[in-house]
């Protein structure tokens, strides 16, 4: 398995720390709000990350977070708690947010064939872990107490930005617009392990601690809960690239400041899913989630087949007109790779001869596209129907594609026609009231949406572009 390591800035042999067993963990959700397929893209390829070490024959337990608690609405400790804004927006407790959105994660997961971690762990059930994580930490002399708050001092430590290219300035300075500047820091790239009631008042959950009532920082959940489940050395850590600065090099100065050795060996980070407009976010634009995908009449697997297509480490840029060529051949792709029969005879020497070749691509940082063009050597190649059935079950140990399931397309079709339909008579009213502005604006919407509609005699008509 031969990975890019973001530590190294290199691609590198995988070695773990065990022989053939492999300890990963990944940043989980916030659950506040559902996730955009934007998160999802680095679930995703997560994914595919473990499927593989799997597939390659290791032995993997992999471990998420659940931030159910202390997440700010910025990563440099300002802000409102995310959980908290949620509750506000609607009227519900957060514990009640948490599950609710919770479980509308898995849900998504499910729908895009996304393993669930052999271990899930909200923040909320381990507060004596941080709490004894941070005690060490003053302990040792790498955190401080201030204003009732407790901070980790990054002076104390030799190498502070280990992945590197970061200056001080990028690390904003810990406020909110009604809050004055931190003034407890020491130095102002040191963050927050734990916060006491005297930062937010109307904070919603709070623990008794050895400095206060209080609730902890993001980033001391990922590294106690990471060693609670996996150890004090940790093979691989997972995420997005906008966690690599500050959190992962947070996670990195309180994790090896506590153990006292190297903690991770390799980190694995997924780029951003784009649209025109730039990085995609939960604040702008139109919210796309995996439900929108479905009521738009895309299966989400499709979403699946268009991740796949490029490289985790490139940014990607989602239209419609894309993921519209993408489920086309998505379902052209289904409807061939299902018509194999499972009957016969498998050829083990074409069998191996794939299976070689299909691990050796995605074992070359997960070079999913290639392996993907493996899929279609493979029908074209000149053997017998039981053999390719076999290969494309194998294959999708780690694709999860489906591609050897019958593809039902009519279910997505109902969805899209009671989409447009929606807006053709939405567009009939406006025209009715003589909001041309609108009307226009209706037709513009579907068409960047790939659906063609025509004013006939008959009535208005549609189609896909």
């Amino acid at each position: 398995m031969i990975l890019y390591n973001t530590l190294t800035k290199r691609k590198e042999e995988f070695v773990p720390n065990v022989e053939g067993k492999v300890s990963m963990y990944t940043c989980g959700p916030t659950v506040y709000h559902f996730a955009h397929i934007g998160n999802l893209r680095s679930y995703l390829m997560e994914d595919v990350l473990e499927k593989t070490f799997r597939y390659l024959g290791y032995d993997v337990k992999r471990v998420m977070n659940i931030t159910d608690v202390g997440h700010l609405t910025s990563d440099a400790d300002s802000g409102e708690d995310k959980m908290l804004n949620g509750a506000k927006r609607e009227h519900k407790t957060v514990m009640e947010i948490a599950k609710f959105y919770t479980d509308a994660f898995f849900s998504d997961c499910k729908k895009l064939n996304i393993k669930r971690p052999d271990v899930v762990e909200p923040a909320t059930n381990c507060i004596a872990e941080f709490i004894h994580m941070i005690e060490v930490l003053i302990e040792k002399d790498y955190a401080y107490v201030a204003g009732d708050n407790v901070y980790f001092d990054t002076s104390k430590l030799s190498t502070y930005y280990v992945f590197g290219n970061q200056s001080e300035d990028e690390l904003l300075v810990g406020v909110r617009e009604d809050v004055a500047e931190d003034t407890n820091k020491r130095n102002k790239n040191d963050f927050v392990l734990w916060f006491t009631q005297s930062k937010f008042e109307d904070q919603a959950l709070k623990w008794e601690s050895p400095w206060g009532l209080g609730y902890p920082g993001w980033h001391i959940e990922c590294s106690a809960i990471s060693m609670k489940h996996l150890g004090e050395y940790m093979d691989i850590h997972c995420g997005g690239v906008d966690n690599i600065f500050p959190h992962h090099t947070n996670e990195v100065a309180q994790s090896e400041s506590y153990v006292g050795h190297k903690w991770c060996n390799y980190w694995f980070h997924v780029h951003h899913l784009n649209d025109k407009s730039g990085k995609m976010s939960k604040s702008k634009g139109e919210f796309l989630t995996v439900d929108l995908l479905e009521q738009k009449g895309y299966d989400p697997l499709a979403y699946r087949m268009f991740c796949l297509q490029s490289h985790y480490r490139k940014p990607l840029e989602f239209s419609y007109e894309q993921l519209d060529s993408v489920a086309a051949t998505y379902k052209k792709l289904r409807t061939k790779t299902s018509s194999y029969a499972a009957e016969g005879t498998v050829d083990k020497a074409v069998f191996e001869s794939y299976r070689n070749k299909f691990a050796d691509t995605v074992g070359n940082d997960l070079n999913t596209a290639m392996a993907i063009t493996v899929v279609y050597d493979l029908i074209k190649e000149d053997t017998n129907d039981a053999t390719k059935h076999a290969l494309l079950e194998d294959f999708d140990r780690v694709l999860s594609l489906n591609l050897t399931i019958p593809y039902e397309a009519e279910e997505a079709d109902d969805e899209l026609t009671a989409y447009v339909e929606g807006k053709i008579a939405e567009r009939k009213e406006a025209k009715k009231a003589k909001d041309f502005a609108k009307a226009d604006a209706i037709r513009n919407e579907l068409l960047e949406k790939g659906i063609i509609i025509e004013d006939t005699r008959e009535g208005v008509k549609w189609k896909r572009s």
